[in-house]
């Protein structure tokens, strides 16, 4: 009996393993220009910015199709296998690679500030060509590293509550109740949420960033401003 549980645990840890890889090779088919998405993508540019944005939001929606599969599938397997202790392993299994993820994810910023000082220091065009293949990659490992954080998050968070309901006492969780499935309305609404003031807290930096651009060229035209040296 004790065996045949090791195994099961093992077998919890390895499918939340096998689905974090997964989502982290759907992650880069979906955003590497390598593969046809994005090369799709990108040929839309040249109709207009209308058909960009809508098949660019399209191309999002349609990427979170397998990686939630994945999830569900885990969180199956784990508790057929284990209950929520299983879904804790699968979790983390997930987690398990998330040390070589964040890493990896810090890669997109670098390349990114590289590409922008090689431009700001006035390099050569070969030397801005490079760094833009380097941004496109680092956009890529970004992306995966957000796919691993996002997917054991959801196996973290129903653990959690495995936790909670066990600690509680609550034995039935009925979604026809009123009180909860109001709490289930609320609860999706709060991603986005915080979603949208977190782009909107990034939209006004971003405008002041533009305002105190244009008044330092603005100034430059005036003569207010001498730009005599070279940047770092």
């Amino acid at each position: 009996m004790c065996i045949r549980d090791s195994y099961y645990c093992f077998i919890c840890t390895i499918a939340g393993l096998w689905s974090g890889l997964t989502i982290g090779y759907v992650t880069e088919y979906y955003t590497s220009y390598e593969h046809t998405p994005v090369q799709e993508l990108s040929a839309l540019c040249s109709i207009g910015v209308s058909h960009n944005i809508v098949a660019g939001i399209a191309l999002g929606f349609l990427s979170t199709m397998i990686p939630v599969i994945c999830i569900a599938l885990t969180i199956y397997i784990s508790h057929w296998l284990a209950g929520m202790y299983g879904i804790a392993l699968g979790a983390l299994g997930m987690l398990s690679t998330m040390c070589i993820a964040l890493t990896i994810d810090g890669y997109g910023p670098i390349s990114d500030n590289a590409g922008g000082i090689a431009e700001m220091s006035g390099i050569g065009e070969d030397v801005r060509k490079n760094t833009d293949e380097l941004d496109a990659a680092g956009n890529t490992t970004a992306a995966i590293g957000k796919g691993f954080a996002i997917g054991s998050a959801a196996l973290v968070s129903l653990a959690l509550f495995g936790a909670f309901v066990t600690r509680a006492q609550v034995s039935i969780v009925d979604l026809l109740s009123p009180l909860e499935l109001c709490g289930l309305f609320v609860g999706a609404m709060l991603p986005y949420a915080f979603s949208a003031l977190t782009m909107k807290s990034v939209g006004i930096a971003a405008n002041k960033m533009v305002e105190e651009i244009r008044d330092q060229f603005a100034q430059m035209r005036r003569g207010n401003l001498r730009c005599t040296c070279r940047p770092d």
